[in-house]
């Protein structure tokens, strides 16, 4: 797992070892840590979801596609932005990976102080995902906390429903819910319901 002093990756994925040898220059020479493969699967075999980094990778290699390789990530649910190099694109594929998380689709010979800028972008992008999805593996580490009782409680409090309604829904004293919503809200860290309601529906929101 990527610890936060190792340094963000830039992965290079491209059949043509000329491209490869000048990106890897270009980015090293900017002060980026790279890591080049010659195809898609090389990559994924090594490819670790936890580190932070970034994807340039070619639209056409032998095998898998970079295209191909786009939607293995997405089926992965890996949080990494991804930009396209090729000889051959054009409009609506530029679109189409777009549409599907790439953060931009250069064609060759690209520009390399664009590609800097790019590059630059999508390592910030890579670091927000890496921290939002931190926030949520903490808030969901605080919310395993709490009891049974506390999470129907919790439920029906993100529902809307009023201290008398929560306690009609669960046969219990309205006293009983009132000491329930105080010990979720200690253990979650929150004085207000807003807070309260934030954490609750940022984790519904990531498991759908």
């Amino acid at each position: 797992m990527t610890t936060p002093e190792e340094p963000n990756t830039v992965f290079i994925v491209d059949d043509d070892e000329a491209v490869r040898d000048s990106l890897r220059w270009l980015l090293e020479a900017n002060g980026y840590r790279v890591k080049s493969f010659s195809g898609a699967e090389d990559f994924l075999d090594a490819y670790d979801a936890d580190q932070i980094g970034v994807l340039i990778v070619d639209v056409r290699m032998p095998g898998m596609s970079g295209l191909e390789l786009q939607e293995e990530l997405i089926a992965r649910k890996a949080p990494l932005p991804i930009v396209f190099i090729t000889g051959h694109g054009d409009v609506p594929m530029a679109v189409s990976t777009i549409k599907k998380g790439a953060v931009d689709f250069l064609e060759k010979p690209f520009n390399e102080t664009d590609l800097r800028a790019i590059v630059a972008r999508m390592l910030q992008q890579a670091n927000e995902r890496a921290s939002q999805a931190q926030a949520k593996k903490n808030q969901q580490a605080v919310l395993s906390r709490l009891t049974s009782r506390e999470q129907q409680v919790l439920e029906r409090i993100v529902a809307g429903r009023l201290n008398k309604q929560i306690a009609g829904d669960l046969n219990i004293s309205i006293k009983t819910v009132e000491a329930h919503r105080a010990n979720i809200m200690e253990k979650l860290e929150v004085t207000t319901v807003a807070d309260l309601m934030k954490i609750a529906l940022t984790q519904t929101e990531g498991q759908a």
